[in-house]
C-alpha cells in the first residue's frame, strides 16, 4: 500500500497537453460511446478523467519516501506496456525514469483508442492492484452525472460508486455501472433485435396518420411554425411566426419559402421557392419577441405576442404546416414541396386520434394520464422560457402527432417487455425512446446546411421555438429515428461492455450520501457550477416521458423531478418563485464537500472538478473545500472543450477544466505567515504560467489555472495572519488596502495581471501605477490585459470529419433566429469579458474603470465591452470627421497631435460622461467638461487605424513620423496590440480586420 506520506504523481506532474489533445478528439467522436446511451449535459471526457484518476492512484516514483518494493513494482509492469519505446529499458534504471515512463503510459492510455486496447487495460489494472495492496481501491463521484469519472474508475480495475439526486442521472449510472460492463454486449444483440420488432410494430399503427408522397420515399420532416394574428383595424391577418424562412442554404439548391397573397382580406399564400438572391426571402416575421405582418408591415409588441399565445397554450393546436422535405429516390437529393390536402387532413387525423385517446382515458381514472399534463415549473424562466408564451404544460411541446407518435411507440415497448418477459432490456430502451423523445418535438431545429434535423438542446434551454421541423417516424435511418436511437444505444453499450467488473449507483444528495466515514480511496467528483445548467428542469422534458414508460420504477414515482435540495442557482427572472440564489448554493456545495471530506479515508486523495468563469464561482467552490478540511497539493488544466463549441465568438469562453487535487488537511497543520506566502506567491505563479504557456494554455484558462498553485501556498496552513495576528481571509473587498480586509484571491489576481503586463507591454508597465512616467497609459494597460484575456487555449485534437452533427454534440450552440427566451439578444460589436473578472485584475494595477467606461469600454448586466476601434471614430476625430483632421496633419510641418488629433481640444482630452449620464459625442464636447483624462498612446494608434481604414495614407505618415519623433511608445504599444490580436483571428471578423489595420498602419512606419 502507497504510503500516506508518499505524494501521488498527480501532485507532482501531469502530461497536460497530450491528455488535452486525447480530451479533444474524444469529443468530436460520433458513435461507439457511452455518451450515446442518453443526453447528459457538460459530461465530463472519459480521456480526462481516465487520466487524472490513474494519476491520482499511482505514487510519484521519484518520491524517497515510495518504499523500493512498489518502485520496482510499478517498473516491471510499467515494462509490459503495449508497443514500449526501446529507450524505456534504460529509462527504468531510475526513479526519474520510471517517473517519466509513468507520464508517458497515462499520456498513451488517455487516448480513446488505447482506452479499448486489452494490453493497456491490462497494464493499468496491473498498476493498480500490485500499489493498492490487495483490496482495490474505491473511487466514487457524489456528482455523477453522465458517470464518466465512475466508468473510468471501472475501466482501472477500481470499485466505483457513482451518486446523484436526478433521477434521469441515476437510470444512466444504472445502465453504465451495473448492467452494461458484463451484459453489455448481449443486451446490445438483443435490443438491436428487440428495436427491429418494436419498429415493425410501431409503423403500422402511425402510418396512417402520415400521406404517402408517391413516387417520392415520403416525406422525412415537415415544416411548422406557430401563429400570431395582427392587431391593426385594417388588417387582422393570421401569419406564421419565423425568425427566417430559409429551408436550404446549399450552394446551388438554395431553397425557401414566399409569401403571396390571396383574394381575401386575411388570406396569406406560402409557396416553396428556388431564390436567386436572399434580398427575395420575406423579411422575418418574429425577431427578438417582436414580431410584424407580412402584410401590412405593423409591429406586434412582445407583451401582445405573449397575450396571443398565453391564449392559446402557445400556440402549439394552431401551428401551421408550411412545407415538407422529401429524398428524390433517384437523386437521393433533397426534394423541398408545398404540403398538399393530404399531408394536411393527415395531420388533423392524428389531432383527432390522440384528443379520443386522452378523452377515452379520463374515462377509465388512470393514476398517469396518457400524454405528459404536468405543468412546467416557472422556477428558471431564464433557461426554460416556454411558459412565458403560454406553454404551460409538457404536452404544449409536442405536436399533436408527436404526441401520438410517442405515445404509440411507447405503448409497444411495454406490450414487447410484456410478452417477451425480457425486462432487462426496458432500462435500454427506455434510453433509446428518450433519445427520440429529443427529436420528436417543436424545440427540434433544422439545418439548412445539413439538411437534417437536430434534435432539442442545441443549449441548455427550453425556450420558446417558433418555426421548427417535425421529423416523420416513417423515415428510415438518420438521426431521431427510432431505429437510429437502438443503434446509438446499442453501440454505447458496446462501448461498456468487457469492463468485467461492475460498480454500484444510488440515488443521494450530495450532501448526504448513504457511505460510512473514511470508506473511499478516492473522491472524485464535476460539481454543478452556480448557474451554468439547469440540470433537473432539462431533465424533466424527458423524464414526464419516461414515467409514462416505466411507471413502477422507483426513480420516477413523483410527477416531477424533484429540485427543493438541487445545488444550482436559479437565475432570477420577476415571475420566479426560486428563492435558490448564491447563497443557497454556496451553503449546499459547503455541505457536499464537507460529506466528501467524511467519507474520504484519512490516507485518500481527492479531485475536484471546475470549469466556471466567475470569481464568484471559484471562490464558493474554494472556499467550500477548504472550510471542509481539504488541502489542494496540485492543479491541472486540460482542455475539454472545441473551439467551435464555445459560447461565442469575441469572449473569454472557458476551453479547459481545471482539475484540483486535494488531501485532507493533517490536524498539526501550522499557521502561516503571511508576509512569506505574499514573498512565495509571485515565484509560484510566474513558473506555472510559463508551464502551462508552453502547454498551449492561454487567455482565460490560464488566469484560471493559475489559481490553484496559488492555493497550494495558502490551504496547506490551518489559517494564515499577518504580523498583527489578524487572519487572510480567501477571499474580501478588493477595494479594501488592509490584507485581511481585501483577502488573499485578490493578490492572485494581481500577481496574474502583473505577469501578463510584462510579458505583452514590458516591466514598466507591470509596475506601473497611476502617473509612472515610464509605463503606457492606464488604457494601454486595460486593453492589453483584456485581449491578452480572451485568447484560447489552442487543442490540437484531430476531428472526425462527417455531415451534420450529432445529437450527442450539439450542446452550447448560438441562440436560433426562431427561438425567444423573453429578452432582446441584440449583441453590439466588440469583445466581452464578464466585469468580475475585469475588475479584478484592473483594480490592483492602479486601472480606474469607470474613467475609461464610454472611451474605450462599455459596461452592461455585469459584462464589460471593448469597443471596437471603428466605435471610437467620433471620440477621436470629433464632429468634422476624419478628413478634417487628415487635413490638418498634412498641413502642419511638425504636427502636435494631442491638439491636431481633436479639434477644438485643450490639452487633455474627454470623461466619458457629461454630468447627468449624457454620452458626449467627441473630444472637443469632453475637454470642456474634464480635464482629467488625458490623450493617450492608444488614443493615437486606434487614430492612425482609422485614417488607414479611410486610405489617408499621407495623414498617417505625418501622424507616424511625429509619434516615431516623441518616443517608443506609440511603435511598442502597436507591436503588442497586433502580437495579441493573432490569436484571436481564427474565431473573431473584428479582431482580423483590426490586426489589418494595425498591420498595414506598422508597414507605413519609416524605418
Amino acid at each position: 500500500m502507497i504510503p500516506k506520506e508518499c505524494k501521488r504523481l498527480a501532485e507532482v506532474d501531469f502530461p497536460i497537453a497530450e491528455v488535452s489533445r486525447s480530451s479533444l478528439f474524444e469529443n468530436a467522436r460520433r458513435s461507439s460511446h457511452p455518451k450515446g446511451l442518453h443526453l447528459w449535459w457538460a459530461r465530463r471526457p472519459l480521456s480526462a478523467c481516465r487520466s487524472i484518476l490513474l494519476a491520482i492512484l499511482l505514487p510519484d516514483p521519484a518520491d524517497p519516501l515510495l518504499p523500493p518494493c512498489l518502485l520496482e513494482k510499478m517498473r516491471q509492469v510499467l515494462l509490459k506496456t503495449p508497443g514500449r519505446p526501446r529507450r524505456w529499458g534504460r529509462e527504468a534504471k531510475t526513479a526519474e525514469g520510471v517517473r517519466r515512463m509513468a507520464l508517458e503510459f497515462i499520456a498513451d492510455f488517455s487516448h480513446p483508442e488505447n482506452a479499448r486496447h486489452l494490453g493497456y487495460i491490462r497494464c493499468a489494472r496491473d498498476l493498480v492492484a500490485e500499489l493498492a495492496g490487495g483490496e482495490p481501491p474505491v473511487v466514487f463521484d457524489s456528482f455523477a452525472g453522465g458517470g464518466s469519472i465512475p466508468l473510468e474508475a471501472l475501466r482501472v480495475g477500481c470499485d466505483a460508486i457513482g451518486s446523484d439526486l436526478n433521477p434521469l442521472a441515476c437510470l444512466i449510472l444504472r445502465s453504465e455501472l451495473e448492467q452494461l460492463p458484463r451484459e453489455g454486449a448481449e443486451l446490445a444483440n438483443l435490443l438491436y433485435e428487440a428495436g427491429r420488432i418494436i419498429n415493425a410494430r410501431f409503423l403500422c399503427r402511425i402510418q396512417g396518420y402520415f400521406a404517402k408522397d408517391a413516387p417520392s420515399s415520403g416525406a422525412i420532416a415537415y415544416f411548422w411554425a406557430r401563429q400570431a394574428q395582427c392587431e391593426s383595424p385594417n388588417c387582422g391577418v393570421t401569419f406564421p411566426l419565423a425568425g427566417a424562412f430559409w429551408l436550404c442554404k446549399k450552394k446551388g439548391h438554395e431553397t425557401a419559402l414566399n409569401v403571396s397573397f390571396g383574394a381575401g382580406k386575411t388570406d396569406l399564400v406560402w409557396d416553396v421557392f428556388h431564390p436567386n438572391d436572399a434580398s427575395e426571402i420575406p423579411q422575418a416575421t418574429v425577431k427578438n419577441g417582436r414580431c410584424r405582418c407580412p402584410r401590412c408591415g405593423v409591429a406586434l409588441k412582445n407583451d401582445r405576442l405573449r397575450s396571443q399565445l398565453e391564449q392559446d397554450r402557445g400556440g402549439i393546436e394552431r401551428a401551421k404546416l408550411l412545407a415538407k422535405v422529401t429524398i428524390d429516390p433517384i437523386t437521393g437529393k433533397k426534394c423541398y414541396l408545398t404540403p398538399t390536402a393530404e399531408d394536411l387532413n393527415a395531420a388533423e387525423e392524428a389531432a383527432l386520434q390522440v384528443a379520443q385517446l386522452e378523452e377515452n382515458a379520463k374515462k377509465v381514472s388512470l393514476s398517469l394520464s396518457l400524454i405528459p399534463d404536468e405543468s412546467i415549473p416557472r422556477s428558471e424562466l431564464r433557461r426554460v422560457s416556454a411558459p412565458l408564451y403560454g406553454c404551460s404544460t409538457w404536452q404544449d411541446l409536442f405536436l399533436p402527432r408527436q404526441r401520438l407518435s410517442l405515445q404509440y411507440l411507447a405503448e409497444e415497448i411495454k406490450k414487447y417487455v410484456q410478452e417477451t418477459g425480457k425486462s432487462e432490456l426496458m432500462p435500454m430502451l427506455a434510453l433509446a425512446f428518450g433519445k427520440v423523445v429529443r427529436h420528436w418535438n417543436s424545440n427540434a431545429k433544422w439545418h439548412t446546411k445539413g439538411e437534417n434535423v437536430a434534435g432539442a438542446f442545441g443549449r441548455q434551454a427550453i425556450p420558446m421555438s417558433y418555426f421548427f421541423p417535425e421529423q416523420s417516424p416513417l423515415a428510415s435511418g438518420g438521426a431521431g429515428s427510432w431505429i437510429d436511437a437502438v443503434e446509438s444505444v446499442s453501440a454505447s453499450a458496446r462501448a461498456v461492455a468487457g469492463l468485467g467488473n461492475t460498480g454500484q449507483s444510488f440515488r443521494a444528495d450530495a450532501s448526504d450520501v448513504p457511505l460510512a466515514s473514511e470508506s473511499v480511496s478516492v473522491w472524485f467528483t464535476d460539481p454543478p457550477y452556480y448557474d451554468a445548467v439547469a440540470y433537473a428542469h432539462l431533465a424533466d422534458f424527458f423524464y414526464v416521458w419516461l414515467r409514462r414508460l416505466i411507471p413502477d420504477d422507483p426513480l420516477f414515482a413523483t410527477p416531477l423531478i424533484d429540485k427543493t435540495q438541487e445545488c444550482v442557482v436559479d437565475r432570477p427572472h420577476s415571475q420566479s418563485p426560486s428563492q435558490k440564489r448564491a447563497d443557497w448554493f454556496e451553503c449546499k456545495i459547503g455541505d457536499a464537500m464537507v460529506e466528501g471530506r467524511r467519507v474520504l479515508a484519512d490516507h485518500g486523495v481527492a479531485s475536484v472538478v471546475f470549469a466556471h468563469k466567475t470569481t464568484e464561482g471559484w471562490e464558493a467552490i474554494i472556499g467550500a473545500m477548504l472550510k471542509a478540511g481539504l488541502v489542494i497539493t496540485a492543479s491541472w488544466p486540460i482542455a475539454t472543450e472545441r473551439e467551435s463549441r464555445l459560447n461565442a465568438r469575441d469572449n473569454a469562453a472557458l476551453a479547459t477544466s481545471v482539475h484540483l487535487i486535494c488531501r485532507p488537511r493533517p490536524d498539526n497543520a501550522g499557521i502561516g505567515d503571511w508576509s512569506e506566502v505574499l514573498r512565495e506567491l509571485p515565484c509560484r505563479v510566474g513558473d506555472w504560467m510559463e508551464r502551462l504557456q508552453a502547454e498551449g494554455v492561454r487567455g482565460a484558462d490560464l488566469v484560471f489555472a493559475c489559481i490553484g498553485p496559488a492555493l497550494e501556498i495558502y490551504s496547506r496552513y490551518s489559517k494564515v495572519v499577518d504580523a498583527g495576528d489578524q487572519e487572510i481571509p480567501l477571499g474580501g473587498d478588493p477595494m479594501a488596502l488592509d490584507p485581511h480586509k481585501r483577502g488573499y484571491l485578490a493578490y492572485v489576481w494581481e500577481t496574474v495581471g502583473r505577469a501578463a503586463l510584462e510579458q505583452v507591454l514590458g516591466t514598466a508597465e507591470a509596475q506601473a501605477r497611476n502617473g509612472d512616467a515610464a509605463a503606457l497609459e492606464e488604457d494601454a494597460r486595460l486593453t492589453a490585459l483584456f485581449l491578452w484575456t480572451l485568447q484560447s487555449t489552442k487543442g490540437e485534437g484531430k476531428r472526425e470529419k462527417k455531415k451534420g452533427k450529432s445529437e450527442e454534440t450539439e450542446e452550447e450552440e448560438q441562440i436560433d433566429e426562431d427561438e425567444d427566451e423573453g429578452e432582446s439578444r441584440g449583441k453590439a460589436k466588440g469583445h466581452t469579458l464578464i466585469f468580475d473578472v475585469v475588475r479584478r485584475f484592473a483594480q490592483p494595477l492602479g486601472i480606474n474603470l469607470p474613467k475609461w467606461e464610454g472611451r474605450i469600454i462599455d459596461i452592461k448586466k455585469g459584462v464589460v465591452r471593448l469597443l471596437p476601434v471603428s466605435e471610437r471614430a467620433k471620440v477621436l476625430f470629433g464632429q468634422d470627421g476624419a478628413r478634417a483632421v487628415a487635413y490638418q496633419l498634412e498641413s502642419t510641418p511638425r504636427p502636435d497631435t494631442q491638439l491636431v488629433l481633436f479639434p477644438g481640444a485643450r490639452e487633455h482630452a474627454a470623461a466619458p460622461h457629461a454630468r447627468g449620464g449624457k454620452r458626449v459625442r467627441s473630444m472637443a464636447q469632453a475637454a470642456e467638461l474634464s480635464t482629467d483624462a488625458a490623450v493617450t498612446t492608444l488614443d493615437r494608434v486606434h487614430a492612425a487605424m482609422l485614417l488607414q481604414a479611410a486610405g489617408m495614407t499621407n495623414a498617417l505618415r505625418a501622424l507616424i513620423k511625429a509619434e516615431k519623433e516623441k518616443g517608443e511608445g506609440f511603435l511598442r504599444l502597436a507591436n503588442a496590440l497586433s502580437a495579441l490580436l493573432k490569436p484571436l483571428e481564427a474565431t473573431s471578423a473584428l479582431a482580423k480586420e483590426e490586426k489589418r489595420l494595425l498591420d498595414a498602419m506598422l508597414l507605413a512606419m519609416p524605418k
